[in-house]
């Protein structure tokens, strides 16, 4: 067991532009599987310390079928979703005393590897910085918020699609959501963040502009393959997933 990391999932969202509004979205199902318990999967293969799964809409149906498979997980609510940050503030508590790394994954970006969570997870500890990023190049990235960088290529902060300018949404560079942080600093960070944009809610991407005004390190690990981080947020999203899996079983 790696006693130095700790995986923290945000599973809590409500999926609105999917089809089924009563469902999850976690439990959309890709080859017969929710997509969480590949999350869940890829934090266990890690080795992980300590595994929380954020739960919010449709708690029980999420807990109860996790619990049928996987007794070493632990769920935290989010009561009601404020974004990102708020999301994982919630799992201050689950990580109280813990002193190492902490993993966060969502729980709708299931074909993530653990080849590029390694490597992520290696690159976080041998820099020793506050956080790394795991991005990737699209060709659309539509709906994905952007990295900012300096022209030097130190990252200055992650703008989402929504709050983005036109000219920052020609970025191609993208935050997939995965992240490593140390842990003590994450918390001590998410103190200062506000929900100062257009959706009124805590970003988790915020806590990174936080370090960086505050001169704390950051680093970004670039996914190689950039199908396995995209985010299931649509019917045709899911549909790609599903394809993604069919490939390459």
């Amino acid at each position: 067991m790696d006693k130095n990391l700790a995986v923290v999932i945000m599973a809590a969202g409500k999926g609105t532009r999917m089809n089924n509004p009563e469902l999850a979205k976690v439990m959309y199902t890709i080859n017969e599987r929710p997509m969480i318990d590949y999350v869940v999967d890829l934090a266990l293969q890690l080795n992980s310390s300590k595994t929380i799964v954020i739960v919010g809409w449709q708690k029980d149906a999420v807990i109860q079928h996790l619990n049928r498979t996987y007794k070493q997980v632990v769920f935290v609510e989010q009561t009601p979703q404020l974004g990102t940050g708020h999301a994982v503030m919630q799992a201050r508590e689950g990580l109280n005393g813990f002193t190492g790394d902490v993993l966060v994954l969502s729980g709708d970006v299931p074909l993530l590897s653990y080849d590029t969570v390694r490597r992520l997870v290696d690159h976080h500890r041998s820099t020793h910085v506050t956080a790394t990023v795991l991005t990737a190049e699209l060709d659309d990235a539509t709906w994905y918020g952007r990295i900012i960088r300096s022209n030097n290529g130190d990252i200055l902060g992650i703008v989402e699609h929504k709050d983005a300018t036109q000219e920052q949404r020609k970025i191609g560079e993208i935050n997939t959501g995965i992240y490593v942080f140390n842990t003590m600093q994450l918390f001590d960070g998410l103190v200062h963040i506000r929900p100062s944009n257009k959706q009124k809610e805590y970003y988790l991407t915020d806590v990174v502009q936080y370090f960086r005004q505050a001169g704390l390190t950051l680093r970004a690990v670039a996914a190689r393959n950039p199908d396995e981080v995209l985010g299931i947020n649509t019917p045709q999203q899911l549909d790609e997933a599903r394809a993604f899996v069919s490939r390459s079983r």
